[in-house]
């Protein structure tokens, strides 16, 4: 597991690093935690060394932690994003940004526990998962994660990749559906998202993975019931 803490404060990051080492070596896990003084020198590291959780400071200096959450978030980074800070205030303003979750300073040691328990169990639920595609080449498993959405087209459905390729099968939308965890949503007859991949919702459509596709008078309730659970998590 990797962990990263990023705070202006260099007896802060201290003191919640020891924390945290207490309570993951009472779980018996492996982990590595790194550290970092701002949300720019976080963003330069980011590829090489990206976190499962991230402890990220809302108020430093420079980027502030809520810039630095939504340019992550930008770059299409799924870590768990934990906000730590003094004020209340801002807890609302983390949907934007899909926090896991927000500790107040000065730190509670049982609160600590109860989040790290928590995002431990949130990163075991998101295992890698797959979609088996029957073609007549052979059998393709994709990751769930990889796929933004799938569409029908007539008799055939399309599983559309983050990277853009499209990748056809015969199937029903309906039968792709039953066999999709929850976390895929129907928004028209002609399309299911992940909803992992929505990042904005309009009148008549939403925008997934930068695509703007059509949504159903029908299926309009549902997906904003959804994308509130999305951001809730």
């Amino acid at each position: 597991m990797k962990i990263a803490i990023c705070d202006d404060d260099k007896q802060l990051r201290k003191d919640l690093r020891h924390l945290i080492e207490v309570q993951l070596d009472l779980m018996a896990f492996t982990y590595e935690i790194e550290e970092y003084e701002s949300g720019n020198s976080l963003l330069e590291h980011i590829d090489k060394k990206e976190p499962d959780i991230l402890f990220l400071d809302i108020e430093m200096p420079g980027m502030g932690g809520m810039d630095t959450a939504k340019a992550l978030r930008k770059l299409g980074k799924k870590m768990l994003i934990i906000f730590i800070t003094a004020y209340p205030d801002y807890v609302f303003q983390g949907y934007e940004v899909h926090a896991f979750h927000y500790i107040l300073k000065p730190y509670d040691k049982r609160k600590l526990k109860e989040v790290l328990e928590s995002a431990v169990k949130e990163l075991a639920s998101q295992e890698e998962q797959f979609y088996t595609i029957q073609q007549k080449s052979g059998t393709l498993r994709i990751s769930l994660r990889e796929i933004s959405y799938f569409k029908s087209d007539k008799r055939s459905v399309y599983a559309v990749q983050k990277s853009g390729e499209q990748i056809s099968f015969y199937e029903k939308l309906d039968a792709v559906e039953a066999g999709l965890p929850v976390f895929f949503q129907r928004i028209h007859n002609r399309y299911l998202v992940n909803m992992n991949c929505i990042s904005k919702l309009k009148s008549a459509s939403c925008i997934c993975s930068g695509e703007e596709l059509p949504v159903s008078r029908t299926y309009k309730q549902p997906l904003a019931a959804a994308f509130a659970r999305t951001m809730l998590n």
